[in-house]
């Protein structure tokens, strides 16, 4: 076994969670050496429950990827159970990271750098991808780049395509909902966000009223459940309020589906849908479907027009985050697109879920920029896109 991966493996003894110091020298790294054209980055990735790594080339090609999920483990629960994930993220990391570096056909010593996710997410799943970074990293004397989630959800196109900035962006996920103008790596401005559940929280939710069961594997959970049952429902049967259509809040920017998801459940409460006919819960399943895209496209459109407000000039619009990869969404909102003359850009649906090849890309991009950092850095559970220009100088 080689010193690397063996010292990666005491990840699971946690013995060296705080045992790890600066190394000024790599922190400077690219002042002082010229940067590969196509660097090779390790990506680890552990913010919620899913365990992945990946190897990839600056020219964006995939070397290798890995993923374990705990679908399984958290479905009897309706849930994600910060605790259990943490502790299958610690028995999971060694194997991922060794078989992904093994399956890129490479050596730890021909990685150019590690990108490791930072945060936004679940405190015990974060610190074990930060951990296992920040080891590894500092035993082989590579760079360390941590990145910022939603970031690598939001230049993940740029891999396969030449997105140019600046570009709109609509980033949905379990976690998160929110609309940016991207002006370029490391420089973003928030055009709206939600004021309470995301739209694939609500998908999540309103899957579990319905007693929907979850798919397992690469891009499941409940919310994916629901989009496959909508596709044997009727979206007209239900008539659920659009929300913030209101004239006081019509005009924002921002994003909100707790009402939406307190109709449906209104619906379940009054008999009016029964969870024992799969028609119904396929009726419903489309109903809420076709008012939560309604929303996100009523609201996407006001934010690509203030985007062109502030004197910038779009050319795309990029959709991403595990939700971008249903279908519905991506053929709703590229009509959105379309009548404002963008050209709507999505992850391949596989690249949309969280995974280890946009945290590695994401990587490279701030490779190019000579956006490092120490081996001191710990995770961060809530972290604001805009501030990253200032915690970071190019």
């Amino acid at each position: 076994m080689s010193r690397p991966i063996a010292f990666l493996r005491n990840l699971q003894t946690k013995r060296f969670r705080n045992s790890l110091t600066l190394n000024r020298a790599l922190q400077n790294y690219g002042t002082n050496t010229s940067l590969p054209p196509h660097p090779r980055i390790l990506g680890i990735e552990s913010s919620c429950d899913d365990t992945a790594a990946a190897v990839v080339a600056g020219d964006g090609s995939i070397l290798s990827e890995v993923i374990r999920h705990q679908h399984k483990i958290h479905e009897p629960s309706g849930g994600i159970v910060p605790g259990i994930a943490a502790e299958h993220h610690l028995i999971n990391m060694p194997g991922v990271v060794s078989q992904a570096i093994e399956q890129s056909g490479l050596t730890i010593e021909d990685i150019d750098a590690i990108a490791v996710t930072r945060g936004p997410g679940l405190p015990a799943s974060l610190s074990v991808c930060i951990n296992a970074a920040k080891t590894l990293a500092a035993v082989t004397k590579k760079p360390l780049i941590g990145v910022h989630h939603m970031e690598a959800h939001a230049l993940t196109v740029r891999m396969s395509s030449s997105v140019p900035f600046p570009f709109v962006c609509l980033l949905i996920s379990g976690g998160h909902t929110m609309s940016l103008l991207v002006r370029d790596v490391n420089d973003y401005k928030l055009l709206g966000s939600t004021r309470d559940d995301s739209v694939g929280e609500a998908f999540d939710k309103v899957a579990r009223m319905l007693k929907i069961p979850w798919l397992h594997g690469r891009g499941g959970g409940p919310g994916p459940a629901l989009e496959q049952l909508a596709l044997k429902g009727d979206p007209d049967r239900y008539q659920l309020p659009v929300p913030m259509s209101k004239r006081d809040t019509g005009q924002s920017l921002d994003f909100s589906f707790s009402g939406l998801k307190t109709a449906v459940a209104k619906y379940i409460d009054l008999g009016q849908v029964s969870l024992e006919s799969e028609q119904d819960c396929a009726d419903m399943a489309a109903s809420f479907q076709y008012t939560a895209i309604k929303h996100l496209c009523s609201k996407l459109s006001k934010a690509i027009a203030a985007a062109k407000d502030v004197g910038s000039s779009p050319t795309a619009l990029v959709v991403s985050g595990g939700v971008a990869s249903n279908q519905q969404v991506r053929l709703r909102i590229g009509d959105t697109a379309s009548k404002y003359g963008l050209l709507l850009v999505c992850p391949p649906p596989h690249l949309c879920t969280d995974n280890g090849v946009m945290i590695a890309w994401a990587g490279i991009e701030r490779f190019r920029k000579g956006l490092f950092d120490p081996y001191t850095i710990e995770f961060r559970q809530r972290w604001q896109l805009e501030d990253l220009k200032d915690m970071y100088s190019t």
